[in-house]
């Protein structure tokens, strides 16, 4: 200051303001020369200032709304309302969030009152829109709370309303109006006055999310019940067209047809009016029935494959059934009068009969020729030409009905007849084996071959008695040991094993007669102790078991004599020959 006043006292002096007097304006000039500095001072942005009043108002009003921001960021209300969210939905939510907003707005109007309007506006506005921002995630977390429980109690309420055996569209429908309403309720309350957000892209999502959630109960639905279905349907057309299968016939694949048409058709009804609650659209109905009508076919024609796969287990288990049983079902007793000819050309015939039913799948009620073809080339061996059985495909059948073709026919009925050969043969032997048992007596051209050779001899018995007593204890002899050694049960299972057991007990038995014959003639009998006469008896049942059972083996059928264990020898007996004998005795007493 005291420079700049020397500079005015000396102001026409050098270094003063007027200095050297160069750059002075005179004062007719000063007019317009004043004109051009306030010209520049208007151009001149740099050197436009703010009113005082603005400025202060500006300044005052943001020191304000900043406090009032921070004082809201740690209060405790809303800092317990912004941790509660985070856990879950919160009940009155956007009153409780508004009267805090309200309060600190408040106190901004209040404390900024007095300042210019322009600007306290302004600064409100931010301070709007930062306390806005902040409270926003809090708002959209309860927004998702809200959706998810929406979502859940949609889930629970539609199963259980299922569980009551409620429509599937009715319920679903329901559930969905009363869960879109809750939340909708709930984003109402959880709506503040100071801003107008919007909850549509929430709302949207959860629509989505419960349209999907009802396609995949709807679809888990459907599912259950085409499972349900098809599994009946296995269960009434598996067993019994393997059953139709086992005893296959002219008429099999009508009665597998007539089954089919009844089940399938039953089935599909059923079906039907299980799916009308889910009111699905006509095409999706119409593909879904069809698909149930073409398992159960498909489940035939699976079952036909696999009896086709063992068709030649099922021809022999038809030969055996046929061959080995008569029309009463009664197993065969091969006597000797059977045609055992004729019997193998029906078990054959009625084999091949089967062979022709599992040949091709006849579903679609197409007459065909397989049987006749099968019958003239394999039973009745007729010739043609060309060989109709060397081809890969049946006339009049489309290949995809084809189980067995031609060729492999020919080379089945080839390989069962190898296989069945061995039975028909076993039945010839028996038979053959039951002729000979019954008939051990020597050919007819023998027994006039003995008589006329041995006439001499028995004229020699009848002219000397001693000869004729002789040979009648003879015959008492071998007729005791023909009964003791049970001759014709011995023959038959057969010559080789009935001389094999007479041979191994014609010394025993021999040997026990002797053994007899000596007591008697001594006049005394050996006291059989009970434990003998406990084996003899024993055995003699075990012996009378083996003649009522003549199939048993040769070994059991050759061990036919009595027996009974002293403490010091065995001893053979023949209780028909001691019978005999004690007779005799008898008869010698009273005569003497």
């Amino acid at each position: 200051v005291a420079q700049l006043r020397q500079r005015f006292f000396n102001s026409i002096s050098p270094g003063g303001l007027a200095g050297d007097r160069r750059g002075v304006v005179p004062a007719s000039g000063f007019s317009f020369s004043a004109q051009q500095i306030w010209r520049v001072i208007k151009e001149n942005k740099d050197l436009d200032l703010p009113a005082h009043k603005v400025m202060v108002a500006t300044v005052r009003c943001e020191e304000i709304a900043n406090e009032k921001f921070c004082r809201l960021s740690s209060d405790e209300d809303w800092l317990a309302l912004e941790e509660a969210v985070q856990s879950g939905s919160v009940s009155g939510f956007g009153r409780r969030l508004s009267s805090i907003l309200e309060t600190y707005f408040s106190e901004y109007d209040s404390e900024a009152t007095y300042f210019d309007e322009d600007v306290r506006n302004a600064k409100r506005k931010h301070l709007e829109s930062k306390a806005l921002d902040l409270v926003h995630p809090a708002y959209l977390n309860l927004l998702g709370h809200l959706r998810f429980k929406a979502l859940e109690n949609f889930k629970s309420r539609l199963e259980q309303m299922l569980k009551e055996a409620e429509g599937f569209a009715a319920s679903a429908r329901a559930c969905t109006e009363s869960c879109m309403h809750e939340f909708d309720q709930g984003c109402a309350d959880a709506a503040i006055k100071q801003a107008n957000w919007d909850a549509s892209k929430v709302r949207e999502k959860l629509r989505r999310d419960i349209d999907a959630h009802k396609l995949s109960v709807r679809d888990a639905k459907l599912s259950e019940l085409v499972a349900r279905y098809e599994e009946k349907l296995r269960q009434l057309l598996c067993e019994p067209v393997e059953s139709l299968f086992d005893a296959a016939g002219r008429d099999t694949w009508a009665s597998i047809r007539k089954l089919l048409r009844r089940e399938t058709e039953t089935a599909v009804l059923e079906f039907s009016t299980a799916i009308s609650s889910f009111e699905l659209d006509q095409p999706t109905i119409e593909s879904m029935l069809q698909g149930l009508r073409d398992y159960a076919r498909n489940l035939v024609v699976k079952k036909a494959r696999e009896e086709a796969g063992k068709v030649l287990i099922l021809m022999k288990d038809r030969f055996s059934t046929v061959f080995s049983h008569d029309n009463e079902l009664m197993p065969r007793v091969w006597t000797g009068k059977e045609d055992i000819k004729t019997i193998t050309k029906d078990a054959r015939a009625a084999s091949l009969r089967l062979l022709a039913v599992m040949a091709a799948i006849r579903l679609d009620e197409k007459p065909d020729k397989i049987e006749n073809i099968l019958l003239s080339s394999l039973m009745e061996g007729t010739v043609t030409s060309p060989d109709p059985l060397a081809s890969s495909t049946w006339e009049e059948v489309p290949p995809e009905n084809t189980l067995i073709t031609p060729v492999q026919c020919k080379s089945l009925w080839r390989q069962f007849k190898s296989e069945t050969e061995y039975t028909v043969t076993q039945a010839i032997s028996a038979q053959e084996a039951y002729k000979r048992s019954n008939n051990w007596l020597p050919p007819p051209w023998a027994i006039v071959a003995m008589v006329v050779l041995g006439f001499n001899e028995f004229m020699l018995l009848l002219r000397n008695p001693l000869y004729l007593m002789f040979l009648f204890v003879a015959f008492l002899l071998s007729k005791a040991m023909w009964v003791e050694m049970d001759v014709p049960g011995q023959f038959q299972h057969g010559t080789l094993a009935g001389l094999i057991s007479i041979s191994s007990r014609f010394l025993p038995t021999v040997m026990n007669l002797l053994k007899r014959l000596a007591e008697e003639a001594q006049g005394h009998r050996t006291p059989e102790s009970p434990t003998q006469q406990q084996s003899s008896v024993a055995f003699q049942s075990f012996r009378n078991q083996s003649q009522l059972n003549p199939s048993s083996s040769i070994a059991e059928s050759s061990v036919s004599s009595n027996f009974s264990v002293s403490d010091s020898s065995v001893e053979y007996s023949s209780p028909n020959l001691m019978q005999r004998r004690s007779t005799k005795v008898q008869e010698a007493e009273l005569s003497q």
